[in-house]
């Protein structure tokens, strides 16, 4: 019974690059989990912010209330900020997300100020609209394959078997919040995520895409905001890629249908697998 592939854990992260909220279920839609990282900071010239740059993000921590998200400062007594589900301005603006530029609407004046006094920097909070359709990587993904404002998919899938092989081999075990996985999973052997083309839970479908490549984030503690070398510096001794200069952990992954929930306890049928990329 061990091999039976089965969800341990599911995480939502509405603001990018904001603390993350573990939930008992989820709504698959089209852009990955209901609520995910459908909202978004950015800088005056539209250009989005995230822990990469500016580590004290991670010392933000969001939770959903009645009607919308509350985030609050995990070391710092900040009086919390309520986010109303929908934008209380009209105010479109044009961010830039990597590559891509799309439409957003600007969340409140109090939203935007809360945010740069925290921070000590100016920035807006935007949120994502259903009328913005922003394309997956079309390397991998379908035409019509959207995405919220994740780095480059909807969901991303992890399983512990992973996380216990990188820990056996670092001095100092890491949780998995360093790699902010959308569903965690039981079973199976280190990194058979990686091998996922084609895979079921419940009535719903979903493509393997590509192992996901790894960033400086993963060198953030989510608790301190404080960075350390690890663990990248040991995945980057087994899991890089071939001839790709990327170090791989996690399994990007495009929904096929909607507007079903995921639960913790799901247990996950693998219908088609591939060759492992490392």
């Amino acid at each position: 019974m061990e091999n039976l592939l089965k969800i341990s854990q599911i995480n939502i992260y509405p603001i990018k690059s904001l603390g993350g909220i573990s939930v008992e279920a989820a709504t698959v839609e089209p852009r990955g989990l209901q609520h995910d990282r459908r909202w978004l900071l950015v800088d005056e010239n539209g250009k989005f912010l995230t822990q990469r740059t500016f580590a004290e993000m991670a010392l933000l921590q969001v939770s959903l209330v009645p009607d919308g998200l509350a985030v609050k400062h995990k070391t710092n007594n900040i009086a919390p900020l309520f986010i109303p589900f929908k934008p209380t301005t009209n105010n479109i603006l044009e961010v830039q997300i990597w590559d891509d530029s799309c439409q957003a609407v600007e969340v409140s004046p109090a939203a935007n100020k809360w945010f740069s006094a925290t921070l000590g920097r100016f920035c807006r909070l935007v949120y994502m609209p259903d009328t913005t359709q922003r394309q997956a990587d079309l390397d991998y993904a379908h035409p019509g394959d959207i995405v919220s404002f994740a780095d480059s998919y909807p969901l991303l899938f992890i399983g512990e078997s992973s996380l216990n092989d990188l820990n056996s081999r670092l001095p100092e075990a890491v949780p998995m919040n360093r790699f902010r996985p959308s569903v965690v999973f039981t079973g199976g052997l280190p990194f058979a995520e990686d091998t996922w083309a084609h895979f079921q839970i419940g009535n719903l479908s979903f493509r393997g895409v590509k192992p996901c490549a790894r960033c400086v984030l993963t060198t953030i503690d989510q608790a301190s905001a404080q960075k350390s070398p690890e663990p990248l510096r040991t995945l980057a001794t087994y899991r890089t890629a071939p001839g790709k200069n990327k170090v791989l952990f996690g399994q990007n992954v495009i929904p096929d249908n909607f507007y079903s929930q995921l639960k913790v306890g799901d247990y996950i049928t693998v219908k088609k697998i591939v060759s492992a990329p490392v």
